[in-house]
């Protein structure tokens, strides 16, 4: 049976509800899972119905869904993503696109749309999605709720479809900052970090520009009144655009190693924009791709110093609030280009990001975001929730 859905956030070829253990520390909490995620018995779609077709039903369900139905939640049903997860707007032209319900008339942000939709608009208490490029961290922003990428591979990533698997972490949206933390108590392993330095990414508020950096100052403000070590830094070693030219590149060759011959196989009708997209990743040459390799590895020492093992980075989540439905392709790869120049850090230097729902622009949801040392992301959470009295307004609520 679908849930109560009037935002469009759950897969109609997927129904599935799974009880969760009759006690457990997520006992009394629901919960939706990306439909990238394996449920033994069930097709996983991954956002496109040749997909569905052509894929039997999972043997098992992924680790991390098992865990939670075993801490006491309650899965209620699979939410629409992108098609093969590969954008970041969360407009699919096969199963319509959700709802975004706190920016009404603009997308929810993908690919872990559906995910973002039932938790924005108070369907779910959380619910899971996969960060590659920034598809749990943009999705927040759009919707103003809380969202985060781990740790890249501290989270078993067993039962998900990849997209490009040196880049894929699984997240999770809630709308407050205690249900983020109870959940990363079950997926997580512990971490005693507490920041002691507040860095304040100068250049990347440049680069998002004076009207975010307006709208984010009060959430800032909130941010540096918690240390009394803050400083602005340059995160950036040269220009903003030279990063995710890196991720792009790499992320790219992944995905048509992972899904070339499956795509050649099946024709599978890509929508406007991931079409192009599949396509170009046909003329990366094996020399580029080494030469991205190598640069990685320099933005993730560059990271890991700057950082330290005490420090955490703010930054904006995204240059701008959500797009407005229907906006051309053309303006929607534009500011793309510009999201993942912000999204890229966390992402090449394998580190964790949550985005907190702390901005408001033309009255619709902005984030901003933090990024903590590679595998703290327990005590990030722990960190946010003492120190942040902040939680995601539900619309109509």
């Amino acid at each position: 049976m679908i849930p109560h859905d009037p935002n469009n956030a759950f897969c109609r070829h997927a129904q599935v509800e799974l009880s969760g253990a009759p006690a457990g520390p997520l006992r009394g909490l629901s919960f939706a899972v990306k439909d990238v995620f394996d449920i033994a018995g069930y097709r996983t779609g991954n956002g496109n119905p040749v997909w569905l077709e052509t894929h039997a039903p999972a043997a098992r369900t992924a680790s991390s869904v098992e865990r939670l139905l075993a801490a006491g939640a309650r899965m209620i049903g699979k939410t629409h993503t992108d098609e093969l997860a590969y954008s970041l707007n969360g407009e699919n032209v096969h199963y319509g696109t959700p709802t975004n319900p706190n920016a009404p008339g603009r997308i929810p942000g993908g690919s872990s749309s559906g995910s973002a939709a039932a938790v924005a608009g108070g369907l779910a208490d959380f619910a899971l999605g996969t960060d590659c490029g920034g598809s749990v961290r943009l999705p927040a922003s759009y919707c103003g709720i809380f969202g985060i990428r781990t740790t890249h591979g501290l989270i078993p990533a067993d039962g998900i479809v990849d997209l490009a698997a040196s880049f894929d972490t699984v997240g999770w949206f809630a709308r407050d900052a205690q249900t983020m933390r109870r959940v990363g108590d079950v997926l997580l392993p512990a971490s005693d970090f507490k920041p002691q330095r507040l860095l304040i990414a100068q250049d990347a508020f440049a680069f998002a520009g004076h009207e975010v950096t307006t709208a984010l100052a009060a959430g800032l403000a909130q941010l540096k009144a918690a240390f009394t070590d803050h400083h602005t830094v340059r995160v950036y070693t040269g220009d903003p655009a030279a990063w995710p030219e890196i991720f792009r590149i790499l992320q790219g060759d992944e995905i048509r190693r992972r899904h070339g011959a499956w795509i050649d196989s099946h024709d599978p009708g890509f929508g406007p924009g991931i079409a192009e997209r599949f396509s170009w990743t046909r003329t990366i040459g094996p020399a580029e791709v080494e030469c991205m390799r190598r640069r990685r590895e320099d933005v993730a020492r560059h990271m890991d110093a700057l950082l330290g093992d005490d420090a955490i980075l703010c930054l904006p989540t995204a240059p701008g609030i959500a797009p407005k439905l229907a906006t051309p392709v053309a303006e929607l790869e534009v500011f793309r280009a510009r999201a993942i120049a912000l999204l890229s850090i966390a992402g090449l230097a394998r580190l964790p990001q949550i985005s907190l729902p702390l901005g408001t622009m033309a009255g619709c949801p902005l984030g901003v975001s933090l990024i903590a040392p590679r595998g703290v992301d327990s005590g990030l959470l722990d960190w946010v929730e003492k120190e942040l009295k902040v939680h995601a307004e539900v619309i109509g609520s």
